[in-house]
């Protein structure tokens, strides 16, 4: 299997595309592994001349296992209101760190980075500690984690604890299911068209509900990166769903709102999903985005 030793641990990662295309690295969301890219997205960045990279978070999937305590439920609830009340096992930045290793592994100087909800916040730091490393940054349904930017319906909340309470793989895998047809709004089933389609294989790879925990501990407590923004220069692109349920679309107006060269797009019906009935278009924003610099490999 490819992997590699990260300065932290051993990161599992795959590659598509021919090698000598420009790099489009993927950075999913919490809990998620590189199988729950929807296929559709990837092979249209490798038939658009890309060459993706895809890897499994530290803590999920075939990556290393983080040796730490688990944050209870009732820790992520604190959280929530006082961020300072856990201290998470790792920081956002911890895995940002990750993402560079692998660059650093593959002997890229850099890569677009495109980030899908948690993944959008590590491709924040990444973008704000290694700019020289990112070429473009696509954020999709993501935030600055600004705590004057509107938090989830109580609804959204419930659902995702409850795919965190789960005792085992089955009832995790419906938990989660249901967590995100919550989160993809009332036009997509998820389980119909989103990220809810691949739960259950990818609980069959790798079942690691621990590492869901302690990923959302280094969410909640991610300060705002507003400010740090402000000083990225590579062209930043903001996608959002219009009927995004857990983060508010203006979060993305908010980064977009603190970056020099920017680009926001809000998707009409879409929630918190990669939802099949728009990925074309999703990935034609993204296309025109990246291949608006030429890039000196």
């Amino acid at each position: 299997m490819p992997s590699f030793n990260a300065r932290s641990g051993e990161i599992y990662f795959e590659q598509r595309g021919a090698r000598a295309n420009p790099p489009a690295l993927l950075i999913h969301g919490v809990g998620c592994q590189l199988v729950e890219w929807p296929d559709t997205l990837v092979d249209a960045l490798v038939g658009a001349g890309y060459r993706a990279i895809l890897f499994d978070h530290r803590d999920v999937g075939f990556s290393y296992e983080v040796k730490a305590d688990v944050p209870s439920t009732e820790d992520l609830f604190s959280a929530l209101s006082d961020p300072s009340s856990i201290q998470p096992p790792y920081t956002l930045g911890d895995m940002a760190n990750d993402v560079i290793d692998l660059l650093d592994h593959l002997g890229q100087s850099g890569a677009h980075i495109i980030g899908c909800s948690m993944g959008g916040m590590i491709a924040q730091l990444c973008a704000i500690e290694h700019p020289d490393r990112v070429f473009t940054l696509t954020s999709l349904m993501s935030t600055t984690s600004n705590p004057a930017l509107p938090k989830p319906s109580d609804d959204v909340i419930a659902a995702m604890a409850m795919s965190l309470q789960a005792t085992n793989g089955g009832d995790s895998a419906v938990a989660s299911i249901h967590a995100a047809n919550t989160h993809a709004g009332p036009y997509y089933p998820s389980s119909e068209h989103g990220i809810a389609r691949f739960i259950e294989s990818a609980h069959v790879r790798a079942y690691r509900p621990a590492g869901s925990a302690r990923q959302m501990a280094a969410i909640l407590t991610a300060p705002d990166r507003s400010e740090l923004l402000r000083d990225l220069s590579m062209p930043v692109l903001a996608v959002h769903g219009e009927e995004d349920p857990l983060i508010d679309p203006c979060a993305s107006k908010n980064i977009i709102d603190n970056v020099l060269d920017g680009h926001l797009e809000i998707i009409p019906k879409l929630g918190h999903d990669l939802s099949e009935p728009i990925l074309h278009q999703l990935v034609g924003m993204i296309i025109q985005h990246t291949k608006s610099i030429e890039i000196l490999r």
